[in-house]
């Protein structure tokens, strides 16, 4: 009972620190009663199957973790208007498997090379999984640690340095240190020790809040200059108006939200995700003929040196099997295509510029692994209205330029948000603001759109770079280079809402390195591996 208590402490713990609800600081402490519950186990505990123990009490922590901060997955619908639970019970269970094996592996080697290694080991395997999550497949980095601070800029502008992956290591190194104190005040009862402890772990705590502070009030960076933006939200359905609504009434209407200050010079509309064309896609074979995108370069031909950058859903088809890519699939008249997620900015007497998603969200818009699965499952993806099939990509972060101003634009697509180190890849190309288009209708009023518009001030931190965001139904934002918002909009509303962007240029050391932590901590559990079996290897030979 005692070791089911402190794994429920740890999950009230993780929960509770969770944005958009809950308080941050709660998650410099959750993993010390998990720590506590492992460590009991393997030094004092009579149980046979220790191992499996410490797995099962982890797997029910990290569980009710992802139950409540992403159960909001289950309003996602099916085609047919029922809830879909594959799209919230893989998730959850999976990340909780690969977080409880984490632990699991944190447990053996520390049971094998002693604590104090073990701890050391378990900063770097956990942010080695940290890594692992936002690099493969199954990509979903949604509870990565540093994101628990989204909602908190003032105390996370040393971000600019490490990204939301210090924000990990910050925390992990804040557990371990609470639970060395613990263990040692348990150990020995020395006052002069424990009250040691406490100094140090306040440092660790308090010096990056303070050095934050110190760089919020301070910061004095001077743009290069400023765009006037204005941010469409048509607030359309997913599920019951956007792929039944007729395309062109869908972008006359979005043309109508443009017109919310017709007199002012307007540099950029910016139009959300899969704006258009509604149902089915545009193929990018035809983008100068097309009817829709013609329609928005005659309402800019009205706007002088007025650009329009906007979600599209696009094809392209392949004139031969040979010259087809690798994520091209055959339709039912044999002809090989590939379909994109895409953003495209839009200038008249202009090509038409497309960047396609790189990052998709697995499941939905990419089959994970399909070489190897798809004989396994057949066709698993979940089809919530849109594709069903796994979508094109870019390999490199296109930067939308032009003649007109200063402005050059990162074209980020919905997912892609949460991913840090490759955001910066659009700052390293040359984009000085950056442009999330999303569509957060699939889950309706939860925390899911609360949560992916709290990750973008992230974005904003690490990259010293304004954020102009658009949401299909909201919530569609300004937000400076301090993550701070600016001006936002309620979910459900159609309406649009105009900023001026500053324009900036300087690069971050986060912007220059991305994910440095993550890597040093990859080469640090390396090392400890090594280390271990090599002394056991010496050992034998001796």
């Amino acid at each position: 009972m005692k070791y089911l208590v402190l794994s429920l402490i740890s999950a009230v713990l993780f929960s509770l620190s969770w944005p958009t609800f809950g308080i941050p600081f709660f998650i410099f402490f959750a993993f010390v009663p998990l720590l506590m519950m492992e460590h009991d186990i393997s030094k004092f505990s009579k149980l046979k199957r220790k191992s499996l123990s410490v797995f099962g009490l982890s797997y029910l922590t990290f569980m009710i973790w992802n139950i409540i901060t992403t159960g909001w997955l289950y309003n996602a619908l099916n085609p047919d208007g029922s809830h879909s639970l594959l799209a919230v019970i893989f998730p959850v269970l999976f990340n909780s498997l690969v977080m409880s094996v984490t632990f699991l592996i944190y447990h053996r080697y520390k049971n094998a090379a002693g604590t104090y290694f073990g701890l050391v080991f378990f900063v770097a395997i956990w942010m080695s999984m940290e890594l692992l999550v936002r690099s493969w497949q199954f990509t979903w980095p949604w509870l990565n640690l540093g994101n628990a601070f989204a909602d908190y800029p003032k105390i996370i502008q040393w971000y600019d340095t490490f990204g939301a992956t210090g924000g990990s290591f910050w925390i992990l190194l804040i557990n371990i240190f609470a639970f060395y104190t613990i263990r040692i005040w348990e150990a020995g009862r020395v006052q002069k020790n424990l009250f040691k402890n406490l100094a140090i772990l306040t440092v660790i705590i308090f010096v990056p809040i303070a050095i934050s502070f110190v760089k919020y009030y301070q910061c004095d960076e001077k743009p290069i200059g400023e765009v006037n933006v204005v941010l469409l939200q048509p607030d359309l359905n997913p599920y019951s108006e956007k792929y039944t609504t007729d395309s062109l009434t869908i972008v006359n209407d979005l043309l109508k939200l443009a017109e919310v200050k017709p007199n002012a010079k307007i540099d950029y509309f910016i139009a959300p995700e899969t704006a258009l064309p509604g149902y089915g896609s545009i193929s990018e074979n035809g983008f100068q003929s097309s009817l829709i995108l013609n329609n928005v370069k005659h309402f800019l031909k009205k706007k002088p040196k007025s650009i329009f950058v906007t979600g599209i859903s696009s094809h392209k088809f392949y004139p031969n099997e040979e010259s087809k890519s690798e994520t091209a699939f055959q339709n039912q008249q044999g002809y090989y295509l590939d379909s994109f997620n895409s953003a495209v900015q839009i200038i008249p007497n202009k090509n038409v510029e497309v960047y396609h998603k790189g990052k998709l969200v697995p499941g939905v818009e990419m089959f994970p692994y399909i070489n190897v699965l798809k004989p396994l499952l057949g066709n698993a993806m979940i089809d919530l209205g849109g594709t069903t099939v796994s979508l094109g990509m870019s390999k490199t972060r296109k930067v939308f330029t032009n003649s007109f101003n200063k402005g050059k634009l990162a074209p980020i697509i919905c997912y892609e948000s949460i991913y840090g180190d490759y955001v910066t890849q659009y700052v390293r190309n040359g984009a000085n603001f950056l442009a999330i288009m999303s569509n957060d209708s699939w889950w309706g009023i939860s925390q899911g759109h609360k949560q992916l518009m709290a990750y973008a001030r992230l974005r904003a931190i690490e990259n010293r770079r304004e954020v102009a965001r658009a949401a299909n139904s909201g919530i569609s934002a300004h937000i400076n280079a301090r993550g701070d918002v600016l001006a936002d909009t309620i979910y459900g509303d159609k309406t649009a809402l105009p900023a001026t962007i500053q324009l900036y240029d300087h690069l971050t050391f986060y912007s220059r390195t991305g994910d440095l932590l993550a890597r040093i901590s990859l080469f640090t559990l390396g090392f400890l591996v090594i280390y271990y079996y090599g002394e056991k290897w010496l050992a034998r030979k001796k």
